[in-house]
């Protein structure tokens, strides 16, 4: 029989472990914090280039002050960003391939139509694979006069061959995203292609007038030659070549992280929880300075890395990374 006091003592390390990996989340305003961050980086991005492009995606409601239909404009909010991206506005809200419920499309809508009515342009990305909804898709995306992409993968792995050419293919110079008539999203190619010049070769083969790309393929860098050789479509025209950095989450497999940090055997203040449907993506305190200066304002920040590659703009994720925090 185990004695009560080693019972006691496993318990107390058990314990011990469990709350060193537990942190206490900061009580601070979750949706003005992150509001606050993206004007940040926009600022420190167009002082370098006032050309440059940012585009939150997700998180609409911070274009007003309370986040209410009725509230007043954050203009100041409204003047950092260019453009606002949105997930599954009319597929894909609960289910793949599935229609978006009403309510949900109705309440994204009303912020999403502000957007434009404020010179912000909505890009939106549905996850449908079905051909009958694709076609759905691209319709009423563009009856309400948004930019728009039909991505079959959730993970965002492939060039769709849905059709034969390319959603509102044009041989127009895109200079500006308000002269942008279609997309590609695309940040993880390595499940589709073996190495990156793969890669490079089949996204030169395409007519779309902006693509989104993460800075990396795999863990190789892409170069300014690269990214320059990018802004060019098949057809020869210019085309907008923008970044994807997630500001919300962290990653195991980016080149930030670090191997101590694995399972919080030792771990930066920042640095919350995994999350259960991401693996490998981490919640993170978002508005602290330490995770700040890993994405923009110094030369070793991440933004600062996108800027010397020469993206033309950058797309933010898990934006709407305040409603973890605000439902905890």
């Amino acid at each position: 029989m185990i004695k009560m006091t080693t019972i006691l003592q496993f318990l107390l390390i058990g314990f011990v472990f469990l709350g060193c990996r537990k942190k206490d989340v900061p009580v601070v305003d979750y949706a003005n914090e992150m509001r606050k961050f993206v004007i940040e980086i926009s600022a420190a991005a167009k002082a370098v280039n006032p050309e440059f492009i940012i585009i939150p995606q997700n998180g609409s409601p911070l274009i007003t002050e309370s986040r209410e239909q009725d509230g007043v404009l954050a203009a100041e909010y409204l003047a950092a960003i260019d453009g606002q991206g949105q997930e599954d506005l009319f597929y894909g809200y609960d289910k793949d391939n599935k229609a978006t419920p009403n309510d949900a499309k109705g309440y994204l809508l009303y912020y999403l139509e502000l957007m434009e009515a404020n010179g912000v342009e909505v890009l939106t990305t549905d996850y449908c694979s079905d051909q009958a909804h694709i076609v759905d898709s691209y319709e009423k995306n563009e009856a309400k006069g948004f930019i728009s992409y039909a991505a079959t993968e959730r993970n965002l792995t492939n060039i769709p061959d849905y059709t034969v050419n390319v959603h509102n293919e044009n041989s127009e110079e895109i200079e500006n995203l308000s002269q942008a008539k279609n997309f590609l999203y695309l940040i993880n190619p390595t499940e589709e292609y073996s190495d990156k010049n793969t890669f490079i070769n089949a996204l030169k083969e395409t007519n779309y007038d902006l693509l989104i790309l993460d800075r990396d393929f795999n863990e190789e860098r892409y170069t300014e030659l690269e990214i320059e050789a990018l802004k060019w479509k098949k057809n020869g025209a210019r085309r907008i070549v923008i970044c994807y950095m997630s500001i919300g989450e962290a990653d195991d497999y980016r080149s930030y992280w670090k191997k101590e940090w694995e399972k919080f055997k030792t771990s930066p203040d920042w640095l919350y929880k995994e999350n259960k449907k991401w693996r490998g993506n981490y919640k993170v305190f978002y508005w602290m300075d330490a995770w700040k200066a890993f994405i923009y304002g110094n030369e070793n920040s991440y933004l600062n890395s996108i800027l010397d590659l020469g993206y033309d703009g950058t797309y933010l994720d898990i934006i709407d990374g305040y409603e973890y925090y605000e439902e905890l």
